[in-house]
């Protein structure tokens, strides 16, 4: 076996091992909290925008 045949053999058995551990329900968790964070960031600077332009 070549060098380059061993280290592409760990990588993928690397990649492999990591996405049998991701599970599909975790993924859209992950994605919804996400957006959720997104948007109360969003929310928030506009919020804090508006108020200082008051005073």
């Amino acid at each position: 076996m070549k060098w380059n045949d061993i280290r592409f053999s760990a990588v993928g058995g690397t990649i492999c091992s990591i996405w049998a551990s991701f599970s599909f329900g975790d993924l859209a968790q992950t994605a919804m909290m996400a957006a959720l964070g997104t948007l109360v960031s969003f929310v928030t600077s506009r919020f804090l925008g508006k108020i200082s332009k008051r005073e």
